[in-house]
Order: C-alpha cells, then sequence, then structure tokens
C-alpha cells in the first residue's frame, strides 16, 4: 500500500526557513502528483505547493517566492523548502498523492485541490513566531 511519511517540522522565528521532507512508498502507478498542503485549527485545508513526475510545478500565491518544491526521485522523496517564514504559515503540513495517468496528475497538481488526493500522510506541526 501507499505510504506517505512526513518530516521536518519544528518552531522557528518569523523570517527563518525550515525544509519538510515527504518519503513516499508502495505506489504502483508510473504518473503522479504530489503535493503539500496545510491546515491551522478552525480553518480549512489549502493546497501549498505540487509537482508531477515531469516536474511541473504549481504553488499558492501567498507563498510565492517564498515557498520551493521539488523531489529526489532516487530517493523517493519530496521536499518543501520554505523561506521568510511569516506567523501566518504556522499550520500542520500534509504530504500528499495521487498515482494515475500522465494527464489525471497533470490535471490534480494545477489544480490544487486537496479533494483530488488520495493518499495522506500523517502531518508535520509548523509554527512560526513573531
Amino acid at each position: 500500500q501507499v505510504q506517505l511519511v512526513e518530516s521536518g517540522g519544528g518552531s522557528v522565528q518569523a523570517g527563518g526557513s525550515l525544509r519538510l521532507s515527504c518519503a513516499a512508498s508502495g505506489y504502483t502507478y508510473s504518473s503522479y502528483c504530489m503535493g503539500w498542503f496545510r491546515q491551522a485549527p478552525g480553518k480549512e485545508r489549502e493546497g501549498v505547493a505540487a509537482i508531477g513526475k515531469n516536474g511541473r510545478t504549481s504553488y499558492a500565491d501567498s507563498v510565492k517566492g517564498r515557498f520551493t518544491i521539488s523531489q529526489d526521485n532516487a530517493k523517493n522523496t519530496l521536499y518543501l523548502q520554505m523561506n521568510s517564514l511569516k506567523p501566518e504559515d504556522t499550520a500542520m503540513y500534509y504530504c500528499a498523492a495521487v498515482f494515475s495517468s500522465s494527464w489525471y496528475s497533470d490535471y490534480v497538481c494545477r489544480q490544487l485541490s486537496h479533494a483530488d488526493f488520495n493518499y495522506w500522510g500523517q502531518g508535520t506541526q509548523v509554527t512560526i513566531s513573531s
């Protein structure tokens, strides 16, 4: 079965940086979209960034220029480099994935909607203080 395990969360001051990692295993499809989502208490889960097998990326407007999503295919690992962090970035961050056809995976990556992802990690907490 597909498993996603996040790591790298923590507490940092505003303006600082964190790098999140997501290790993937058990997937059976050759094409995919993998993404990062976040959810603060009492708020809806929102898409942060996503990347397809072909390397095409998408970002939420709120993180463009500050966050970078990347992948290491040899290690089956997804990353989210977060720079210039703000208190409003505080949330539980989740790794998510869809393993499907090329066209559907690309569609999911572009939409960046949590409802389209069917595999999820356990989450890692990110807390940014002022």
